[in-house]
């Protein structure tokens, strides 16, 4: 019944999806009001939930855009549900907007299997992680997926090595001056924490402990078949899934030492995760299994949402 209506893109999903994502925007304010309702606010509220609509939206393009799925719609589903399991990925503003411009960074990236505009695509890319680490520094690890899609690739023009660290470079000398006009200092206005964290006291709380272990349980789980079916996409895409695993794992590592964890961070895993797992749905032939798998990700964060 579940995965017969996502089994194929219809509007209704998107609606579906759009609901579940404003209950979890709405959930995570109301966990913690203690804002006055003042114009401003509710600007900065609408604002924000665009930008995860549209995020939304980016998500579906790309997975459509280089066959990521088989034309079904979980990757979106399944993106709304796990900010359901961790609401507080809807509350950081810059992790909300850096994690849209690290998406516009995969649709860059996912295009380099065509050759034209090569150079373009590759400044747009490290252009546009560069913009993602102004508002969330450690979006700056998502460089390196850049030198490994190169590599994938097989890339072995020198000038393309080059240009996206010249993007980077075009937002380091545009900030700076933008830093000294305003602020009459060249680094001010770059935030860049000093250090990395280990602690995880942060999580210990039932709701985070259950959601973040199934979430991980499924991703592992749903990795190993991932992995094992990319031999068998079409030869043009498969350095496209490949991206996908690798933005996973540098979202993971960016989970493990980002200095303030709030439970913010685990949106930059979430539009990876959400498309590994919906390849595995995808592949799974029990009808029962698959319907019991689907129920589990769909119920899951209504549970937890009592504890």
């Amino acid at each position: 019944m579940i995965t017969s209506i996502f089994n194929k893109s219809k509007p209704i999903n998107f609606l579906v999806v759009f609901f579940i994502t404003l209950l979890a925007f709405v959930i995570s304010r109301w966990q913690a009001f203690g804002h006055a309702v003042t114009l401003q606010y509710v600007i900065k509220q609408v604002v924000l939930i665009l930008v995860i609509y549209t995020s939304i939206l980016l998500l579906n393009f790309i997975v459509t855009k280089n066959s990521l799925t088989l034309k079904s719609n979980y990757e979106i589903l399944l993106f709304s549900l796990f900010l359901l399991f961790i609401t507080q990925t809807t509350k950081n503003a810059n992790i909300i907007v850096s994690n849209f411009f690290i998406l516009l960074t995969l649709r860059r990236l996912m295009s380099l299997r065509t050759p034209k505009d090569i150079k373009k695509k590759l400044f747009d890319a490290a252009f546009w992680i560069a913009i993602a680490s102004l508002f969330y520094f450690w979006a700056i690890l998502f460089f390196v997926l850049i030198v490994l899609s190169l590599f994938l690739y097989s890339d072995n023009n020198l000038r393309h090595w080059i240009v996206p660290f010249l993007g980077v470079l075009v937002v380091f000398i545009i900030m700076s001056v933008v830093s000294v006009v305003l602020h009459d200092n060249f680094f001010i206005i770059f935030n860049m924490p000093p250090k990395v964290s280990y602690d995880y006291s942060h999580y210990n709380s039932a709701s985070y402990i259950i959601g973040i272990t199934l979430l991980i349980s499924f991703g592992i789980w749903s990795s190993f078949f991932y992995l094992k079916n990319i031999k068998k996409k079409k030869k043009s895409f498969r350095v496209a899934f490949k991206i996908i695993i690798i933005a996973a794992v540098i979202g993971f590592f960016m989970v493990l030492l980002v200095p303030e964890k709030s439970g913010s961070e685990f949106l930059f895993l979430f539009a990876p995760l959400a498309i590994i797992i919906a390849n595995y749905i995808e592949i799974i032939q029990e009808k029962w299994f698959k319907e019991v798998f689907v129920s589990v990700l769909l119920i899951t964060p209504f549970i937890l949402l009592l504890l």
